[in-house]
């Protein structure tokens, strides 16, 4: 079992910048395969970006596609998402999560570990 804590949401304008970390505890972030997700009032939690485990391969949703970047910091056991050019419509709750696959995952069911989760607004 791995523990997920999310950091670094708040508030900022559109065209405006955010770094989350997700602080992984519990295990090495190197097994896993660490994703982020974000999920909207009324509507379902979707992906973001994934980084498979003890590789440099990433995965993003078209939607962040040239704005977001997911890295690993392995020395500090954490993983980040720095998000640039922001819009009003990536507002929502990012959620990081971790599963022990050998592939780049986009689907919710395939992540067995979440963390509780990092406002993110933007504002017009």
């Amino acid at each position: 079992q791995v523990q997920l804590v999310e950091s670094g949401g708040g508030l900022v304008q559109a065209g405006g910048s955010l770094r989350l970390s997700c602080a992984v505890s519990g295990r090495t972030s190197d097994s896993y395969t660490m994703g982020w997700f974000r999920q909207a009032p009324g509507k379902e939690r979707e992906f973001v970006a994934a980084i498979l485990s003890r590789k440099i391969w990433t995965s993003y949703a078209d939607s962040v596609k040239g704005r977001f970047t997911i890295s690993r910091d392995s020395a500090k056991n954490t993983v980040v998402l720095q998000l640039n050019s922001l819009k009003p419509e990536d507002t929502a709750v990012y959620y990081c999560a971790a599963a022990q696959i050998t592939r780049l995952a986009m689907e919710v069911s395939a992540y067995d570990n979440w963390g509780q989760g990092t406002q993110v607004t933007v504002s017009s």
